[in-house]
């Protein structure tokens, strides 16, 4: 196991102590420790600590430069050492970038959640005293595509779904400088575990027998096997569609939705 001998600035340290400024106190530590490990890391890529003259030597210091780090308590500084040959390489940021990644899903979840990139620059800079701008929660977003695409293409015929709920909503959607609404098709199954599992859902711009046909083929093109049930509403391109792309498979109407029809037939009284 590395082993480190780490020279504390203890005036650093009281003076954050006894202005009881806890995340002065938390950084100026971690400074500490990770510029340390980081001179280490450098002596074992030489093999050779400071000032030692050995024949195992494989190059020379080369002074330091700073870089930036950004925690959940704020941004600090780091000293990285360098070499004349500009070989050696830190594993602190790499490894850090472990624990970064933590906070970037955090961001990510707020977004999928409907926080607004506004909001999470504002909570961004409350929680770590740095502000982020709107384009670059924009730019972190993206990160979500082959996520979202891995998961959105997924196999299905690794398991039998005997039950599958079919149903539509309208969201708003930005297209070309305009807000419109758009239909979303969803298609949510029970497996043979009883289990809930979202099989897929779509963006089209109406909802139509056409649209749904493609929606599952799509599914069907993933390995979805004829289900013995499949529940939906009544709206008629939705049913023709199962027709045509399920054959043999039962259909029921969905008894929330139907409820809701006659809800709005009935007094409001």
């Amino acid at each position: 196991m590395t082993q480190l001998q780490f020279n504390l600035n203890l005036d650093i340290l009281k003076e954050s102590v006894m202005d009881s400024n806890i995340d002065s106190v938390i950084k100026a530590s971690i400074v500490l420790v990770l510029n340390e490990f980081m001179e280490k890391e450098r002596d074992d890529h030489l093999k050779a600590s400071a000032y030692e003259r050995t024949p195992s030597r494989h190059d020379y210091r080369n002074g330091y430069y700073e870089r930036e780090l950004l925690l959940s308590i704020g941004k600090i500084v780091l000293r990285v050492p360098r070499t004349r040959s500009g070989d050696f390489s830190t594993s602190v940021f790499e490894q850090y970038a472990r624990c970064d990644q933590a906070f970037v899903l955090s961001m990510l979840e707020m977004v999928v959640n409907g926080v607004s990139t506004r909001k999470v620059s504002n909570i961004v800079e409350q929680l770590c005293g740095q502000k982020v701008s709107k384009s670059f929660v924009s730019t972190l977003t993206e990160k979500l595509d082959p996520v979202v695409n891995k998961w959105a293409n997924r196999p299905l015929n690794t398991m039998y779904y005997p039950y599958i709920f079919a149903d539509a909503m309208y969201i708003k959607v930005r297209e070309h400088n305009r807000v419109v609404s758009k239909a979303v098709y969803i298609a949510t199954a029970v497996d043979e575990n009883n289990r809930r599992e979202i099989l897929g859902l779509r963006v089209d711009h109406v909802e139509s027998c056409e649209a749904w046909q493609r929606f599952f083929q799509h599914l069907q093109s993933r390995g979805l096997q004829a289900p013995k049930l499949i529940i939906s509403d009544a709206h008629k391109g939705l049913k023709a569609a199962i027709g045509k792309e399920f054959v043999g498979s039962a259909w029921q109407r969905c008894t929330v939705h139907f409820k809701k029809n006659i809800i709005t037939h009935m007094p409001k009284k």
